[in-house]
């Protein structure tokens, strides 16, 4: 069932301009795959999608082209280098990073595009990410640290980024 509704999502996606995880939703839904909104929010993870600029829409999901991993491979090793910590307080993530280091991990989180971070600011040694909502920072959390506590790829470094 998940690799069926993956393939539906990927034609979709490739069909239409859609613009949100609401739009998905529905459009499955119209396709006759019934998926909460958390098991969108995990299959467009697993699928590496990413939003790009539309004609109709201001943006739209997409697969992610070799410019994307390229990008994202350049920023692991800054993102792996740079992170000591980050927590949540509601709907804004406070990431801590070596000191000097801020500006280079909020470029690479401004690069990778993740449609749940609305704008990061930083410091020296400080990034506040605002994040649309509460769990929405707690799924971006729990993301940067998975990948932070994995070992380096030596693939194209796209495994955990859109």
């Amino acid at each position: 069932m998940k690799n069926a509704r993956q393939q539906k999502i990927v034609e979709l996606i490739t069909s239409y301009d859609i613009a949100t995880q609401d739009e998905l939703a529905k459009a499955l839904l119209d396709a006759g795959y019934n998926a909460t909104q958390a098991t969108i929010s995990r299959d467009i993870r697993e699928l590496n999608l990413t939003k790009v600029a539309s004609g109709s829409k201001s943006q739209k999901y997409a697969l992610p082209t070799n410019e994307n991993v390229a990008l994202n491979g350049r920023f692991e090793g800054v993102l792996r280098q740079g992170f000591l910590s980050c927590d949540v307080a509601q709907n804004i993530l406070v990431v801590k990073t070596v000191s000097g280091m801020a500006m280079a991990v909020c470029a690479a989180f401004d690069a990778l595009k993740w449609p749940e971070i609305v704008g990061a600011v930083a410091g020296d040694d400080t990034i506040l990410c605002a994040i649309r909502t509460e769990k929405e920072a707690l799924e971006v959390m729990s993301r940067i640290r998975k990948f932070v506590a994995e070992e380096p790829s030596h693939k194209d470094g796209n495994e955990d980024f859109e």
